[in-house]
């Protein structure tokens, strides 16, 4: 019998965030690959576009006209998927049918007034401004009555369904907690009443001891493929310092934060030589007017690429109706990002 070896040998991981578990199968990677071929997206943009609604004095969907912005831009969604005057009420039938009442403002935000830029192309200062945008959008969605969550997020590429290049990202702010940041704040909540510290921390020094799965880091944040990652070359960013939403960072740590996600959409479009897709997003304490000293802030990065820029990970079959898998694994995944830097 052969001692069991994480790089060759089939096993579960723990995501210590979500209490769930991902498979891991390193031997896969070895098989020949004849599925599915995506087409790269043609990425030659100009820098302004006339048709493009979000590009500065064009004029949006319902008739509204985008400012000559200079830097960041946020307006709410035009066509947004919470609405802030939804009625209260419910709906249920027994113990099984049951729907709620679901109040929220979907804003979105323009990065930059250039086209054809994306975070790795943005100046570090330029990516500072929009932290300072998110910071303020928090802090005042948060401070609503009526918004328990505020999420940030970004989808990047067509393949992530982006319906418009232009860089930008968007906020949903609702009156429950998701799903997944409800799942990280019983986990992060269990550990610091057993340990007293943050999960996230103590997790962190555990990988920069160990280092087989840092990305980079600076003095401020690091970026690493997390142990119990889904996507093949998922990556976190995490604050360094134990502090639980945007309203809590210094200016130090903004442009550190600023500087590490430049950093890192750089290696990621090295690594197929496209500009890179991904969703991404900030997970950060809900805003329910408690403390929540559990919450320990941090970023995901979840891209879809497997192995080149025209082959994609699908989430099918098994992940669909068992669990999540992958073949990668992420010391190796983030051996790869590391050779890039």
């Amino acid at each position: 019998m052969s001692t069991f070896d994480l790089t060759d040998h089939s096993h579960r991981r723990y995501n210590a965030l979500t209490g769930e578990w991902v498979l891991v199968s390193p031997h896969r990677s070895k098989r020949p690959w004849q599925g599915q071929q995506e087409k790269p997206a043609q990425e030659t943009r100009p820098q302004y576009d006339p048709t493009c609604y979000l590009c500065p004095t064009n004029t949006r969907a319902n008739g509204e006209t985008n400012p000559d912005y200079q830097n960041t831009f946020v307006f709410v969604n035009d066509f947004a998927a919470l609405q802030a005057d939804s009625p209260a009420g419910s709906y249920s039938k027994g113990r099984l049918l049951k729907a709620e009442s679901e109040r929220g403002i979907c804003k979105v935000i323009c990065f930059s007034p250039r086209h054809d830029l994306t975070l790795s192309d943005m100046a570090v200062e330029d990516i500072r401004k929009v932290v300072d945008l998110w910071q303020q959008e928090y802090l005042e969605l948060g401070a609503l009555d009526y918004i328990n969550y505020v999420q940030i997020f970004e989808n990047k590429g067509q393949v992530m369904g982006s319906s418009n290049p232009h860089p930008h990202g968007q906020i949903w702010a609702q009156s429950s907690v998701p799903v997944e940041p409800a799942k990280e704040s019983a986990q992060q909540l269990a550990y610091y009443q057993e340990n007293g510290r943050s999960l996230l921390a103590d997790y962190v020094q555990l990988e920069l001891e160990e280092k087989s799965r840092i990305v980079l880091e600076n003095e401020h944040f690091v970026a690493l493929v997390p142990f119990w990652a889904v996507w093949p070359f998922e990556t976190m960013i995490v604050s360094k310092r134990h502090f639980q939403h945007l309203g809590q960072i210094t200016d130090k740590e903004k442009d550190g934060y600023a500087e590490i996600m430049k950093r890192l959409s750089a290696v990621y479009d090295s690594l197929f030589e496209i500009s890179f897709p991904y969703s991404a997003g900030l997970h950060q304490s809900p805003t329910d007017g408690q403390e929540h000293p559990e919450w320990h802030f941090h970023m995901h990065f979840y891209p879809p690429l497997l192995r080149s820029a025209t082959v994609k990970k699908f989430m099918v079959g098994y992940e669909m109706m068992g669990n999540p898998q992958r073949d990668i694994t992420p010391e190796s995944a983030a051996e790869r990002l590391r050779s890039l830097l």
